[in-house]
């Protein structure tokens, strides 16, 4: 994972209608960029339905929601069409991203040791500076705890 207070590195992937959006495009704005394994998976789906239920809270925090895995285009199209999802989702199917970022890592799961994305959420100050970095995201509560972290940036605590 990047330590917060580093500069967030710069990309360019391309949308779920195939357009290049580039991190340095939200300059200037709060970014929201949090990593999943998979589309219509139960937990990645839980996530990305609950940013799109607090999505207006984080549009009136100036906040750009942006979901990175590395399924393709295609499919964060039915994903987000299934879901009506309204934020960003990137698609990085040569993992080149998720890797700068260092959320690939060896997970278990039945029993098989394997690499695989491990679902983790950056917070993205409006000069490219990661302010809250997290590797322990529970699904169900990541958007409601990443709403709570800008309040409190806002108000002044810092973590």
């Amino acid at each position: 994972m990047l330590p917060v207070h580093s500069s967030a590195p710069d990309f360019t992937l391309n949308d779920k209608d195939g357009k290049g959006v580039s991190l340095s495009d939200f300059r200037g704005k709060k970014v929201v960029l949090y990593f999943y394994p998979k589309d219509n998976t139960p937990g990645c789906t839980r996530q990305a339905c609950g940013f799109a239920e607090h999505y207006p809270r984080f549009i009136d925090k100036d906040a750009i929601v942006i979901g990175v895995s590395k399924d393709s285009e295609a499919s964060h199209q039915k994903f987000a069409d299934r879901y009506d999802l309204p934020f960003i989702l990137l698609s990085n199917p040569d993992m080149s991203v998720i890797r700068q970022y260092d959320v690939l890592k060896e997970k278990t799961m039945y029993g098989k040791t394997g690499l695989g994305v491990v679902r983790t959420t950056y917070v993205i100050d409006e000069k490219g500076q990661i302010i809250a970095a997290d590797d322990k995201v529970k699904a169900d509560t990541n958007p409601a705890d990443v709403l709570l972290f800008l309040d409190q940036f806002e108000a002044g605590v810092r973590p």
